[in-house]
C-alpha cells in the first residue's frame, strides 16, 4: 500500500503549485496550519543546496475534531502533511494517505474517518 497520494504538475513553479494546492485544499475544507521550507532550512542548518521542497501541514477542523473525539492521542499524527518538491519538468505534490498512516492504530471507527480524509485529500490532489 502506498502511503502518499501523488501528482506531478508539469512546467509550473513551486510558488504556482503552492497557490494551487492551498486553493484545492480549501475547496475540500482544509486549511494550512504549518509550512516548512525544507530547502531554506537545509541551507541554513547544513549549508546544503537542494531543490525546492516544502511541507504544508493541512487540517480539516471538522475531521480532526471527529478523529480526536474517537482517539484523543491521534493528534500526535496530525496535521496531514503535503509535500511540494521540484522535480525535472515541474513540481511533484505528495499528500499523506491518512488511511495508511492510521493503520498503526487499532480502531475501526478511526480508520473510517481516515478513509474519508483520504478521499478529500485525493480530490484536492486531483483538482490540481
Amino acid at each position: 500500500m502506498s502511503y502518499t497520494i501523488d501528482r506531478t504538475i508539469a512546467d509550473a513553479s513551486l510558488d504556482e503549485v503552492d497557490a494551487r494546492v492551498r486553493k484545492a485544499l480549501a475547496d475540500q475544507g482544509f486549511g494550512v496550519l504549518t509550512e516548512i521550507d525544507v530547502q531554506s532550512t537545509m541551507k541554513k542548518k547544513l549549508d546544503v543546496d537542494m531543490r525546492g521542497y516544502r511541507i504544508l501541514g493541512a487540517c480539516n477542523p471538522k475531521m480532526a475534531h471527529h478523529a480526536i473525539s474517537i482517539e484523543p492521542r491521534v493528534g500526535a499524527m496530525l496535521p496531514c502533511n503535503i509535500i511540494l518538491r521540484e522535480v525535472d519538468g515541474g513540481v511533484e505534490v505528495s499528500a499523506i494517505d491518512p488511511a495508511a498512516s492510521m493503520q498503526a492504530i487499532d480502531n475501526v471507527e478511526l480508520n473510517a474517518v481516515a478513509g474519508k480524509v483520504r478521499d478529500l485529500l485525493a480530490k484536492a490532489v486531483a483538482a490540481l
